[in-house]
């Protein structure tokens, strides 16, 4: 048996960090786990989570006005933010508890407190030291928030779950999807809500599609979109509101600021200098297809490596370097292709496997079938919001190389369609599989035109 505490110490409960813990326990390593905050990581506690329970509560609003046009009579509704954060703050101490019960029944000791290196075997975890012959990173990211005057004003994603009360009129800052969900939610829940991003068009690798439809969409819902702009500070005023200056000299006022530009490895204090542990040029950790730092038995996955944010993908690593530090016979490499991925905001995103834009840098010819529609359930609402679905096939090998759609459940069809292309399905093929009618799904097994070829 090895002289070290542990066989692996995981620093960071998060999803991968709980995925890599339990798989290894399972295998018959001994593990300890550190975490100082909150266990389930950011997707659990101020991420996924909760952000689609909030996004869930938005809804309604509009599900209560298309409800008259299917004969229902409801009375006004009316909207309790305390309500809402009582009820999410129940189920994600539910859920606390269950990722503590899980880890405890594999065997993992938990320790609540930041760990910090000592040298690259050994960490000071609160007032005691361990020993670990491999030591996983597994910190997650934090927002970052730009530096400005006035920035002490305004609130990142964490604490815009746990605001006391929801002010009437809300800017929000960035161009990523936690804007978009955030502002698309701050929207259900009847706020007066404005969209600021610096860049042409937010949504930055998205498919062009996409992006233009989406901007169209919430436009159209009533959001405040200002592209091509800046804040350049913000002032508190007597009444309470802040006062928010552009760089072009425009002001607005609001009565909150919530910015979602970005967010950065979280690193602070873990002692990386007491290790050979690089960053690349981004800060993230830097590792190789194995997950391996730069100081052999330290390793990094999920948010804090330059990966795909997202918790599948951390819990996929978690599980892969699990089994190839102790089941090797069962190691399989993360597939990091045709990965799906939802935008939880109103209307749904879902996109999966390159975008128009991507498959042509690649190099190939395109077949592009799109179609625009409005789903079945608008119409007697009286709703004039149609969906968008688009297929990119390559025209040489008929393979659809990306699946991408804008409308409801958008990420509960397009899951579907990520086993099809996992598979290398062809146009042809989803051409031969009968549509369940009536649906929004059949959509994509009835375009048989190209809206447009190369």
């Amino acid at each position: 048996m090895s002289h070290y505490d542990f066989d692996l110490f995981v620093i960071g409960a998060g999803s991968g960090g709980v995925r890599a813990s339990r798989m290894a326990a399972g295998f018959g390593a001994r593990v300890g786990v550190a975490e100082d905050l909150y266990l389930g990581g950011t997707c659990v506690n101020v991420g996924c989570v909760p952000k689609k329970l909030f996004a869930y509560s938005a809804h309604y609003s509009e599900d209560f006005e298309d409800a008259k046009g299917y004969g229902w009579d409801l009375p006004d509704a009316h909207f309790d933010w305390s309500a809402l954060l009582e009820n999410k703050n129940q189920e994600i101490a539910r859920l606390n508890g269950i990722y503590r019960n899980m880890l405890k029944a594999s065997g993992v000791t938990i320790m609540d407190a930041r760990a910090r290196f000592i040298d690259s075997h050994t960490l000071q975890v609160g007032d005691k030291q361990v020993t670990a012959e491999h030591i996983l990173i597994a910190t997650g990211g934090w927002p970052h928030i730009p530096e400005f005057p006035g920035s002490e004003h305004v609130i990142s994603s964490n604490e815009v779950f746990h605001l006391e009360t929801l002010p009437k009129r809300i800017l929000v800052v960035g161009g990523g999807y936690i804007a978009i969900e955030f502002a698309s939610i701050f929207h259900g829940m009847q706020r007066e809500v404005s969209l600021l991003y610096r860049g042409e068009l937010f949504l930055r690798g998205f498919d062009t599609s996409l992006r233009e439809h989406m901007a169209a969409t919430i436009k159209h819902k009533g959001i405040d979109l200002r592209f091509n702009a800046d804040v350049r500070n913000i002032e508190r005023q007597a009444d309470g509101s802040l006062l928010v200056t552009l760089k072009d000299g425009t002001t607005l006022e609001t009565d909150l600021v919530l910015y979602a530009t970005g967010r950065k490895p979280n690193l602070k204090g873990l002692g990386l200098e007491n290790t050979a542990v690089t960053l690349d040029d981004k800060g993230f950790i830097a590792v190789n297809t194995d997950y391996e730092t730069q100081d052999p038995g330290i390793y990094a996955i999920g948010d804090v490596t330059d990966t795909l944010q997202l918790t599948p993908v951390a819990l996929a690593e978690g599980m892969a370097l699990a089994r190839r530090l102790f089941q090797p016979a069962d190691y399989v490499p993360v597939d990091y292709r045709d990965i799906p991925t939802a935008v939880f905001c109103i209307p749904n995103i879902a996109t999966l496997g390159l975008t128009e834009e991507q498959a042509r840098e690649a190099g190939h010819a395109l077949n592009i079938y799109e179609s625009r529609f409005r789903p079945m359930r608008n119409t007697l609402a009286g709703r004039g919001e149609e969906s968008l679905m688009k297929m990119i096939v390559d025209k040489a090998s008929d393979r659809v190389l990306g699946v991408h759609m804008i409308g409801p459940d958008a990420g509960e069809i397009v899951q579907g369609m990520a086993v099809a292309l996992k598979a290398g399905a062809t146009k042809a093929m989803f051409d031969a599989t009968l549509g369940i009618h009536p649906t929004a799904a059949e959509e994509f097994v009835t375009m048989r035109t190209p809206t447009r070829s190369d």
